[in-house]
């Protein structure tokens, strides 16, 4: 006899894991972050849902549709600027969120699978972050459109077919359009799956705490404690969200977008969205078209492999004040890469951009795996001195 669900153990499981969840208690407000970004996500889908029922995904009206929205539809332009804002805030809490688990080591065993999916929801978000960017058909989401779905023609023998296959034709036109909104508003849907999964993944594993023990004994439930620092993050954050859609809407957009798209008349400087700038420099930092779009796919491929290749038998950077200094130097240098990703290709930048790019690799592929093992080695000749 197949057994069923009662209500009861269904409330009892919700309460398993919103309530009486045991929780480290020593957890900081930054773990208030990565649910932040789960309510930037509901954001995204709500305000979108609305903005896809205004909008036209044709080459002749999509630009018009977005005006008509802005002006026409009742808090239209509350809707628009809290999607679009709505998504550098999503990244701004993802990228703190990964920044803090890269800090706190909270990629290695027995949560490597959790920090794999987290990896696997960022590629998704840039995919739904860049083809969004296009639908506005300004003159920014045209040729940003161009110049990055042709970098697959850097693919060797088949990148041609590939990018033509994906345009739907011979150049970015109403079928590229089309078919960038049809994924566009399934995307978000996918990522919240995955979401829960990556939720799964953490309640089965526990959450890593700031000195990077896992303990039995010293836990809390989460409810109220987490939930009064989750709270204040959310007053913080939405504060700030506020304070960005109410004062400065445009303020991390681009003025070109405000233009129609022109396939005849090309932008003085192409650049896409501040989130996918690090990456867009890496991209420019290889002098060969095939070499620049390994390094940028390969940039962010890394990620998945660091819960695999680090070294160190201590979890926290907390403990570890050389490789602190070093993890600090690694967040200086993302966010030099990100500002040479929105200036000119030339001298200073191409070369501040090469060393900086270089450093990003290294720090993944030479600190992460190696510096481990030398400070095991400092250790042991500390204790034999």
């Amino acid at each position: 006899m197949r057994a069923r669900w009662t209500k009861a153990q269904g409330l009892d499981i919700l309460g398993a894991h919103l309530i009486d969840y045991p929780s480290p208690t020593n957890l900081g407000y930054l773990w208030g972050v990565g649910s932040t970004a789960g309510l930037c996500l509901g954001i995204q889908i709500v305000t979108g849902i609305f903005l896809a029922m205004h909008y036209t995904p044709h080459v002749d009206l999509a630009f018009a549709s977005v005006e008509h929205i802005m002006r026409d539809v009742n808090n239209g332009w509350l809707l628009r600027y809290l999607h679009a804002n709505g998504a550098s805030m999503f990244f701004i809490a993802v990228y703190v969120h990964m920044a803090k688990n890269l800090y706190y080591g909270s990629y290695t065993h027995p949560r490597e699978h959790l920090w794999c999916s987290g990896v696997i929801i960022y590629l998704l978000m840039m995919g739904t972050g860049f083809i969004g960017y296009v639908l506005p058909w300004g003159q920014m989401s045209f040729w940003g459109a161009t110049v990055i779905t042709n970098l697959a023609s850097a693919i060797p023998f088949v990148g041609q077919a590939i990018v033509e296959w994906v345009w739907g034709g011979f150049s970015v036109d109403n079928a590229t359009l089309n078919r960038f909104f049809s994924l566009h508003y399934l995307l978000p849907f996918i990522i919240a799956g995955l979401v829960i999964t990556h939720l799964v993944l953490l309640h089965q594993t526990g959450n890593n705490n700031p000195l990077g023990v896992d303990t039995t004994t010293d836990k809390m439930p989460f409810y109220p404690y987490c939930y009064v620092k989750d709270l204040f993050v959310f007053i913080s954050f939405a504060v700030f969200f506020s304070f960005v859609v109410y004062f400065y809407p445009n303020v991390l957009g681009h003025s070109d977008n405000y233009i129609p798209a022109n396939p005849l008349v090309t932008p003085a400087h192409i650049v896409p969205e501040w989130y996918f700038l690090p990456f867009y420099a890496i991209l420019r930092s290889i002098p060969d078209k095939l070499g620049g779009v390994v390094a940028m796919v390969g940039a962010i491929l890394i990620l998945l492999t660091i819960p695999f290749t680090q070294s160190s038998e201590i979890r926290s950077s907390t403990f570890r004040p050389l490789f602190k200094i070093l993890f600090w130097v690694f967040i200086a240098d993302f966010l030099i890469l990100g500002w040479i990703g929105q200036n000119v290709v030339e001298y200073p930048f191409v070369e501040i951009g090469q060393v900086a790019t270089v450093f990003y690799f290294a720090y993944f592929l030479i600190i992460i795996p190696f510096f481990g093992y030398f400070e095991s080695f400092l250790l042991r000749m500390k204790v034999e001195n």
